[in-house]
């Protein structure tokens, strides 16, 4: 939870809760870092995911094969948490093992303050859900891991989100028939929210809804079609993630700027800065909470060396 809050937070889990019962479509942008968080907050989205590819790239500049671990994505997580005020819920992999392993997964994860997760039922290393090559576990052995987060969650915190994704669409040997026979066992098992990801046309996901009795998640991005917003209200969505857009739309302005500073040299910089001119981000300090910082100095720090650190220094006046 964000550090310089102000008021009384509801937590994070009870609002995510009564945001899914006010039975409205609910964009959830993923971040992948505290930054992408803080901007996707001021946006003025009411819920926010976290990427595990997005986190995969940005840590490890690595693919979402399954190569981060329980420890770093908790990590990042929890500073994300700490970065913002709405809900943020996050991708939890496989919960990293076996049921056992779920279990201290979703502990974890509820430590860190995010508000639920997202636990899958592809055979580890996982892969991202959009990437051929997929395999699935046993129906068995999946139900076994939410029914493991389900008991963890119902001691630590009753209000926590518990969302089960089915990669059943993609996989080896699946079909949208595999997709309603898990999405309903799952239910049964405790999940309060279904993610059938890489559904591949609105068909899928008409289907998904009409048969599949409980909020829907839907991932807007690869190898499923980008619908209206309107549309996927109209459907009953719940959820839609768009999952890539944060860290891929950083990548592509790093790239754009890395590439125009080693052509371009001073000229190019004078060119970016003029382009920021107008722009919410244009004065980074205050953007990242400088001016927070020195209220928060002046509350608590002694008077005098606040005034004379200021007065007396070169740089940005908070």
């Amino acid at each position: 939870m964000n550090l310089f809050a102000r008021g009384v937070l509801m937590k994070p889990s009870r609002r995510f809760r009564e945001l899914l019962t006010a039975k409205e479509l609910l964009v959830a942008p993923a971040a992948y870092d505290a930054l992408s968080a803080k901007i996707i907050e001021q946006a003025g989205f009411k819920l926010m995911a976290i990427s595990g590819y997005g986190v995969s790239a940005a840590l490890l500049g690595k693919p979402d094969v399954g190569l981060t671990t329980m420890s770093e994505l908790v990590g990042v997580a929890h500073n994300i948490v700490s970065a913002v005020t709405i809900p943020v819920f996050s991708d939890a992999d496989t919960g990293f093992g076996n049921a056992i392993n779920t279990m201290r997964t979703t502990e974890e994860f509820i430590k860190a303050g995010v508000a639920g997760i997202h636990l899958e039922d592809q055979v580890a290393p996982k892969r991202c859900g959009h990437v051929a090559g997929k395999q699935l576990i046993s129906l068995e052995e999946a139900v076994g891991k939410y029914r493991a987060a389900d008991q963890v969650r119902r001691q630590l915190d009753p209000d926590f989100v518990l969302i089960a994704r089915t990669d059943a669409r993609g996989a080896l040997g699946g079909s949208m028939e595999e997709v309603i026979r898990r999405s309903k066992a799952y239910i049964d098992a405790g999940a309060d929210v279904i993610f059938p990801d890489g559904l591949t046309s609105l068909g899928d996901l008409e289907r998904s809804l009409k048969e599949i009795q409980a909020p829907l998640l839907y991932n807007m991005t690869g190898v499923s079609p980008l619908l209206s917003m309107s549309d996927l209200k109209d459907l009953g969505v719940a959820i839609v993630e768009i999952a890539g857009g944060a860290f891929v739309s950083a990548a592509k302005a790093m790239w754009d700027f890395m590439h125009g500073l080693r052509s371009g040299g001073t000229e190019f910089l004078l060119e970016f800065g003029r382009g920021l001119r107008d722009h919410p981000i244009r004065n980074f300090h205050q953007f990242i909470g400088f001016p927070e910082i020195r209220k928060y100095e002046e509350m608590f720090l002694p008077t005098d060396e606040v005034q004379r650190k200021y007065q007396e220094t070169v740089g940005f006046q908070p």
